[in-house]
């Protein structure tokens, strides 16, 4: 088996613990000889971790895409805002690219890269990782062995989590749609590639409502400061008192999140700075905490999509609806249910994901992409960039919707008017 290399552009949490890991787990099969990352010692920890000479570490991207190419693939896991340039220059010099989700708030970026990878004869694959689960393959294997039939209807719910949503979408940097994405492009636009898939035709029509209704100004406790560590009141009293966040309840998840320096000292530093020590109720926040989504799909199918910031659990429920049977599922318990109409059996399937991110999808992307570039007789991924621009317009169109007071958007018509802007904006051969 011929072993592949990789650089990683972005060396954040998904850079550094979701997708380079795989070359330490299985290192006959990758091997990362490079990165780019701005904040130095998140760069020095990349480089300790993988091993790197001082010559294979950049402080930006442009400086690592500037030498000869390095490797067989670019891992490109920059914020949301910063997807669109690193993908294309590293498509230019060759590197196979995998891109974190989304694409791009920008759907002419987005169609762009389309065009970039197809024009350099490269794999680009969206990070859409949940297709690649034991879970919602195993879902999606019972549909297509026609357990139940038609699919009919299906209701997606995702349960963000109360600390979840407080740490990335009120203080974190998907806060603000200006400098990230709006909430159902950054954490959504999985579950818009989950539906399409699982109904398996494309959306025809979308409405959706939404808002943020809790995290605001008017909400914030009787004298709390702007940051939590300034003597706030309501500390004993507030879920969202961020000292309890990263030094109690989820120190060994979320404290590495918001700096290098896991002491004491060091956790209590980054929250007296940091936007993660700030008043849930006094951030610069403007995401949504809460959007529900109606799609309709070619040939008559229907879902109902609901995300949430204020559930306990993180994790994502299912209910399918089929013409001969049903399926209901829980992502967090790694177990769905079957049930027959006709012989009213119950099949229970639990698979194993035991111990691993996004449900095993995190590796799960990385080792299918390898294998894609080792048979290159592929010239689309499960869940390459051309499959996933559906779900990403589904995705602005619910926003639109929203933004709209929940008008009902043809999706045809509003890609039609997408795309002659696209058009407007590309640059002309």
């Amino acid at each position: 088996m011929k072993r592949l290399s990789a650089v990683v552009i972005g060396a954040g949490d998904r850079g550094m613990r979701a997708y380079a890991p795989y070359a330490l787990k299985f290192p006959h099969e990758l091997e990362i000889v490079g990165v780019a990352e701005v904040n130095p010692d998140r760069r020095k920890q990349f480089q300790k971790m993988y091993a790197l000479d001082d010559q294979a570490c950049y402080a930006r991207w442009e400086e690592l895409l500037e030498q000869p190419r390095m490797a067989d693939i670019a891992i490109v896991c920059t914020q949301d805002r910063m997807h669109y340039q690193p993908t294309v220059r590293a498509l230019e010099r060759g590197y196979h690219v995998l891109l974190e989700k989304p694409m791009s708030p920008d759907p002419v970026e987005c169609i762009a890269m389309i065009r970039k990878a197809k024009e350099e004869g490269r794999l680009l694959t969206i990070c859409h990782v949940l297709r690649y689960t034991p879970f919602w393959s195993a879902i999606k294997e019972n549909i297509e062995q026609g357990k139940i039939g038609e699919v009919v209807s299906v209701q997606l719910n995702e349960n963000v989590n109360y600390h979840h949503m407080a740490h990335s979408f009120v203080r974190g940097n998907w806060r603000r749609k200006d400098t990230s994405s709006p909430m159902i492009l950054a954490k959504s636009c999985h579950d818009m590639d989950l539906l399409t898939w699982i109904v398996g035709a494309p959306c025809s029509r979308i409405s959706s409502f939404g808002s943020l209704m809790h995290f605001r100004e008017e909400h914030a406790p009787d004298g709390a400061p702007d940051y939590c560590l300034d003597g706030c009141p309501a500390e004993h009293e507030c879920p969202y008192y961020a000292p309890r966040f990263y030094l109690e309840e989820g120190r060994e998840e979320w404290a590495p999140k918001i700096t290098e320096d896991l002491t004491n000292e060091g956790i209590l530093k980054a929250l007296r700075r940091c936007p993660y020590g700030r008043c849930v109720y006094r951030s610069d926040n403007d995401v949504v905490d809460h959007q529900v989504v109606s799609l309709e799909f070619a040939g008559g199918a229907t879902a109902v999509f609901s995300m949430c910031g204020f559930t306990h659990d993180n994790t994502r429920t299912v209910q399918i609806m089929g013409t001969r049977g049903e399926i209901r599922g829980n992502l967090i318990e790694q177990r769905f249910t079957v049930y027959d109409f006709m012989t009213q059996n119950r099949m229970e399937v639990r698979v194993n994901a035991a111990n691993a991110q996004h449900g095993g999808g995190d590796l799960g992307i990385i080792r299918q992409f390898l294998r894609d570039l080792r048979g290159r007789d592929k010239t689309e991924s499960l869940t390459s960039a051309r499959e996933s621009l559906h779900s990403h317009m589904m995705a602005f169109a619910a926003e639109e919707s929203r933004l709209s007071g929940g008008q009902v958007v043809e999706l045809e018509a509003f890609i039609r008017r997408l795309e002659h802007q696209m058009l407007e904006r590309l640059p002309r051969k």
